[in-house]
């Protein structure tokens, strides 16, 4: 339809332009002349100007519209992928507080990890497609359905058959000229004459005014279809962002918490601690703690962070209670297994071979050593 009606402004515009040819060429000694024709520069310019703001208004309201069936699609597909995935965390919740596993219950704690990340993965996804509906399609289907776009298209057709109007008024000018010229000193041909040249300076002058109120409008439209379309796409993209950045952090801890249950699982069983000497004894002298050497054999090797490989339970004060997966600053390491250091915000001893060196660890874990 749209191909069509530009097809026949087209043809207008041509048949407009031949007519001002054949005017000007046997109308220029007889009544009128030139100045009665209907498509002048500013008119032409003003037609022009209208059909692009057309166009362009049209464009932006289809792809708001694939803006919104998309987002609409979007949720459509992401709330079964909720649906699913929220089923399959009630599943692994499910195996890990009902296992009856004789050898272990390493599967059990993961499978509770899983099924807990899981189900914050999805309210996060959940969030993430409300704000996809309220920020980006509801928005943008008002515009697409509203009435200033509306009023500002029915102004520009109301221009066009004005237009059109002004254009049938011209070619009955010019036959009333071509008459004129055939009985000049008629009056009644004169009359008629003056009535067709008053109504045609009328409806140019009528479309003039409604030219430029309906190019008005269509700018405004035009601007707020710009304005608005950019700021969804950029709320979409913040939605998501978000939604990523969570969902890595919740992934993050979720495999720090799953390798950590393999570690246990497939560790060897944890270094015998029975045939170690106590470890030496420190004293807190301003907050910083300073080891004597035990029999004088204290190695310092400088600060460096390593992680928990097996349990300990302290026996003592001075002695460190470690899990697995803890991250502690070791500070002092001696020659007879012992190592000071501080994890969790107390610091104490505790034995050498239960920890790895570690390089690089998580920023969420370092903040848990003090």
């Amino acid at each position: 339809m749209e191909a069509i009606r530009k097809q026949a402004s087209r043809f207008r515009e041509q048949v407009a332009r031949q007519q001002q040819a054949v005017l000007k060429q046997f109308g220029a000694g007889g009544y009128g002349g030139s100045d009665n024709l209907i498509t002048d520069e500013a008119e032409l310019q003003q037609h022009q100007k209208l059909e692009k703001l057309y166009i362009s208004t049209r464009t932006a309201k289809h792809f708001q519209r694939d803006i919104v069936r998309g987002v609409e699609g979007y949720i459509i597909t992401g709330s079964k992928q909720v649906e699913i995935g929220t089923k399959l965390s009630e599943d692994s919740k499910k195996y890990g507080l009902e296992n009856t596993c004789t050898s272990g219950n390493t599967l059990s704690k993961a499978a509770l990890s899983f099924g807990r990340a899981r189900a914050h993965m999805e309210k996060e996804r959940g969030n993430l497609l409300k704000a996809l509906g309220t920020q980006v399609a509801e928005p943008l289907r008002a515009m697409v359905m509203g009435s200033p776009l509306e009023d500002a298209r029915h102004l520009a057709q109301r221009y066009d058959r004005m237009r059109q109007e002004a254009e049938s008024q011209t070619i009955e000018v010019s036959k009333r000229q071509a008459r004129m010229r055939e009985m000049p000193g008629n009056h009644d041909l004169v009359m008629k004459l003056e009535s067709a040249e008053t109504k045609l300076h009328d409806l140019k002058s009528n479309m003039s005014i409604l030219g430029k109120e309906a190019a008005s409008a269509m700018a405004a439209v035009e601007g707020q279809q710009q304005r608005l379309t950019l700021q969804r796409l950029i709320a979409m993209v913040e939605a998501e962002r978000t939604y990523h950045q969570r969902v890595l952090q919740i992934l993050d801890q979720l495999e720090s918490e799953m390798i950590s249950e393999r570690q246990r699982l497939e560790a060897p069983p944890a270094p015998s601690v029975a045939d170690m000497p106590s470890p030496p004894p420190f004293e807190e002298v301003n907050g910083v703690y300073t080891s004597q050497s035990h029999n004088e054999s204290t190695d310092c090797m400088g600060y460096f962070l390593g992680e928990v490989m097996y349990p300990y339970n302290g026996e003592s004060d001075t002695e460190l209670n470690l899990s697995i997966g803890d991250y502690i600053v070791v500070r002092k390491v001696t020659n007879n297994g012992w190592a000071e250091g501080e994890c969790k915000g107390k610091a104490g001893w505790f034995p050498f071979a239960y920890i790895e060196k570690r390089e690089r660890v998580l920023a969420r874990k370092v903040t848990e050593i003090f």
